[in-house]
């Protein structure tokens, strides 16, 4: 098997033993290849081993891959949106972790019904209060969704969030928990079911699946060696 094949099961296997750890099935939650600068014929390997979802956090090289490779993937878009991007991200994601505030929301529901695509979207909350963070804050959170939750077009599916770059365990279980327990209020709050928790990267999923996460986003521990595309 090649180097790219082997990271992302010794990640898989890791991923799993999390889960185990926390009295949780591997099923449950979604190991999500990070794929930005990655060249399309290292994740076309990954394709071939039966890997059909990616994320990518710019809409440019999203539209690149996303044309040129098979039309059976789901795309996930992870960064920031900006706001003359939205129609695009639109068309091209079938997921959008990264929606950060009312009126980039409302942006994405009038957009969808025009494009006649229905995307799934997740609110962002800057639940460490870190400046260098995107998203909503935690006080914020309760009136956007609850105008999330009455949309038709695009489809609310949870939330999001980023830990402080270098946190200790302790700060990373603080933020992830409080974006577990978020969720739970939003839930009752507004009478939903909200399936998804996208937490958790390279250097500290193991914390974020013993939180509750549902998707972790990995990309630097699944193509380490891999040449990368130049920016």
């Amino acid at each position: 098997m090649s180097r790219v094949i082997d990271n992302y099961l010794a990640v898989k296997a890791e991923v799993e033993k999390a889960c185990s750890d926390a009295g949780r099935n591997s099923d449950e939650v979604k190991l999500l290849v990070v794929s930005k600068t990655i060249p399309i014929p290292v994740l076309m390997e990954l394709y071939d081993f039966g890997i059909r979802e990616f994320g990518e956090n710019r809409e440019p090289e999203l539209a690149m891959k996303s044309a040129a490779m098979p039309q059976d993937i789901i795309w996930h878009f992870i960064g920031p949106v900006q706001s003359n991007k939205i129609r695009k991200v639109v068309k091209l994601a079938r997921v959008i972790h990264s929606v950060e505030s009312l009126s980039q929301l409302e942006r994405f529901e009038r957009i969808a019904g025009e494009e006649q695509v229905s995307p799934e979207i997740l609110l962002e909350v800057n639940v460490s209060g870190e400046a260098s963070k995107g998203g909503m804050t935690p006080k914020d959170l309760p009136e956007i969704a609850s105008v999330a939750a009455r949309c038709v077009n695009i489809k609310f599916k949870g939330l999001m969030t980023m830990a402080p770059f270098n946190a200790d365990q302790q700060e990373l279980i603080s933020v992830f928990s409080g974006l577990c327990d978020l969720k739970s209020g939003i839930e009752k709050n507004c009478n939903i079911n909200l399936p998804c928790l996208s937490m958790g990267m390279s250097g500290d999923f193991a914390e974020a699946i013993a939180c509750g996460a549902t998707v972790v986003r990995v990309g630097s521990r699944i193509f380490e060696g891999i040449e990368r595309i130049a920016k």
